[in-house]
């Protein structure tokens, strides 16, 4: 039998307080949402100013990176490179950057989804979250 790791309340704190700290240094009004490994939603924080439609965009960027195990710049960049059948599948849903899974000891746990300002920014915002949590895992 195989030890799964997973995503604890204080972890989701973690993640979502690294990414407010992130975007609020940076002048960033954006939605965060952090999901399991299965794509449930854990937890979902819109700041002040952000755009009412970054909740449901940070959600399924959280999701789509969460079930295909991979950044959705990936898939982005697929669809943009004429791979359109991915389009067909739910999870297409989320695919536009700024989902990143979160890979602990090489299982991922879950997935932080951003929205609200240029797709690198929240992929940027998502990605600091992620790192000052693995750090702190150690």
């Amino acid at each position: 039998m195989k030890t799964k790791h997973y995503l604890t309340a204080v972890d989701v704190d973690i993640l979502v307080d690294a990414a407010l700290d992130y975007a609020t240094a940076h002048s960033f009004n954006v939605s965060i949402a952090v999901v399991d490994d299965s794509g449930t939603l854990l937890m979902m924080k819109r700041m002040d100013g952000a755009p009412v439609l970054s909740t449901q965009i940070c959600q399924e960027k959280a999701h789509s990176a969460a079930v295909s195990r991979r950044a959705t710049k990936a898939s982005e960049d697929m669809i943009r490179d004429g791979k359109i059948g991915f389009l067909t599948i739910n999870a297409a849903n989320g695919m536009l950057e700024g989902g990143e899974p979160i890979v602990y000891q090489g299982q991922v746990v879950g997935a932080v989804g951003v929205s609200g300002v240029q797709s690198f920014q929240d992929a940027e915002i998502a990605q600091h979250a992620i790192q000052q949590f693995l750090e702190q895992q150690t």
